[in-house]
């Protein structure tokens, strides 16, 4: 049975589980507050447990034989339609998003939400184009045909929750498999406006679940059960091992992104103005972006020029309300994560990093009367003691740069390649034979080359090392969520 809804940003939103094609709430429940007013609860939201999981894993597993039978084309509509629907209310779910995780809601409204709608009709279409691959051999003809796999359970954060739910919950949806996701419990309420669009647009029950909950309570009964034959997660490297000891012990697919520690490589070629404009823009929702090039590597006969177009840039920045077009540098999502970030500044300090600019806590006027709820970090930039120093080597998740310099490009690479993560990499220069020579020798799922986060939704995208172990995007993601089987029939065979 659900509780009465609870109205955020002026839309009415259910703070329940979606399970099984109706709303269950629960006796217990956790606080979710706005990064943007952390003073006072925004909901009390049902939190889930072993028994929340356990139903949702039935209600996924009783849907998945006639969700499968459907076929590629017979699951494209239910897409189809909940892109219309993503795309409809575009307004609303940036409104709740803006006020929940506190991203720009010019982002939102403008391009993030959006993208829910395209990976919806992406994966629709391409497991509709999937062609069999077939070739002869041996004297038989050889078939490579996509089965649904069953029940996955997807995981994600709390940095852009709609957006990167729907980039998981489409592949899977699309290949045949039932789902049951957990959002993360600091931004939890755009996935339960995604379960009112599943609801509207009709899909049968059980094959999508909404299980709220406190990641500790609930993931361990979610990823442990053997029903479970997808699992797909976004988030620290720490929670990625126990996930893929669990995957392990069940023989289990698992995919995980584990976040980054991008290098950005400024060339004296490069055009600088560019490339300080891009590195600015690193700052961008605090850098809450795990794509983020958080590591600056600048050739050293261009360092001051650099560094001096940088700061022009990063002095526009503007921190305060994310519900303000003019704002570029948002709150960050919760006090913890502010204290993690400033826990890095410290001890740096203390290891003999140098502050080149920021470093402190930012209170804009319009909390003035309570600094200790202000959530913003000054965007910061860090000359490291070392290339060992903490702050170069770990991932921050916040508004933290920091800057080294290179002589040639052996030690340009070097240092990109130093680090234990390798999601992406940035680099400029204007020589198209540096482009490829440096970016075939930097070690990364995806590399842009003068440009930032351009993104083909059919490319593969995962990284290396601590940045996770899989891929997705694309065939990529399909082939994940599916059972690949070779049907091979000997010419001689007729009807």
């Amino acid at each position: 049975m659900e509780r009465p809804r609870v109205e955020v940003a002026g839309v009415a939103v259910s703070m329940d589980h979606y399970i099984g094609g109706g709303r269950l709430s629960s006796s217990t429940t956790f606080e979710d507050r706005s990064p943007l007013d952390w003073s006072t609860v925004l909901a009390e939201v049902s939190a889930g447990d072993a028994s929340t999981a356990a139903a949702a894993l039935s209600a996924a597993s009783a849907a998945f034989e006639d969700w499968a039978a459907l076929g590629p084309s017979g699951r494209a509509p239910y897409l189809y339609r909940l892109a219309e629907l993503v795309d409809e209310r575009v307004v609303e779910l940036a409104a709740v998003e803006c006020v929940d995780m506190a991203m720009r809601h010019e982002s939102l409204r403008n391009r993030v939400i959006s993208r829910g709608a395209r990976n919806f009709r992406a994966y629709a279409e391409l497991a509709e184009e999937y062609e069999e691959r077939v070739w002869s051999s041996n004297g038989t003809i050889n078939r490579v045909q996509r089965l649904p796999a069953g029940p996955a359970v997807v995981i994600t954060p709390w940095n852009a929750p709609f957006m990167l739910a729907t980039w998981k919950l489409a592949p899977a949806l699309a290949a045949g498999n039932p789902v049951v996701l957990k959002p993360a419990e600091w931004s939890p309420l755009s996935a339960s406006l995604l379960a009112d669009l599943v609801d509207e647009a009709g899909l049968p029950p059980g094959v999508f679940n909404l299980v709220q909950g406190v990641g500790a309570d609930v993931g361990p009964a979610l990823t442990t059960d053997p029903r479970v034959r997808r699992l797909s997660f976004t988030g620290s490297p720490a929670t990625a091992r126990s996930i893929g000891a669990a995957a392990a012990a069940n023989i289990v697919p698992f995919t995980a992104e584990l976040g980054g520690k991008g290098a950005l490589l400024v060339f004296a070629d490069s055009d600088l103005e560019a490339a300080a404009r891009v590195a600015a823009g690193q700052f961008d929702d605090s850098g809450q972006v795990c794509l983020a090039g958080t590591r600056l590597l600048v050739e050293a006969s261009v360092a001051d020029d650099f560094l001096a177009r940088f700061n022009y840039h990063v002095d526009a920045h503007v921190l305060g309300d994310s519900h303000d077009d003019a704002v570029t540098v948002t709150p960050m999502i919760h006090p913890d994560h502010v204290a993690r970030v400033e826990g890095f500044i410290e001890r740096g300090l203390l290891a003999g990093d140098e502050v080149l600019r920021g470093g402190g806590r930012h209170v804009p006027d319009s909390w003035a009367g309570q600094p200790e709820h202000a959530l913003w970090v000054e965007p910061t930039l860090i000359s490291p003691a070392s290339n060992d120093s903490e702050i170069v080597q770990n991932e921050v998740f916040g508004p933290v740069l920091t800057f080294q310099t290179f002589i040639d490009e052996d030690e340009a690479v070097r240092l990109a390649n130093s680090t234990d993560y390798g999601l992406s990499a940035t680099l400029f220069t204007g020589s198209t034979n540096r482009a490829e020579r440096v970016g075939g020798a930097l070690r990364a799922g995806t590399i842009w080359v003068n440009c930032f986060l351009v993104r083909d939704l059919t490319a593969p995208f995962g990284g290396l090392g601590n940045s996770g172990i899989g891929r997705e995007g694309g065939d990529y993601a399909l082939d994940f969520h599916s059972d690949l089987k070779t049907l091979q029939v000997k010419n001689e065979t007729t009807a």
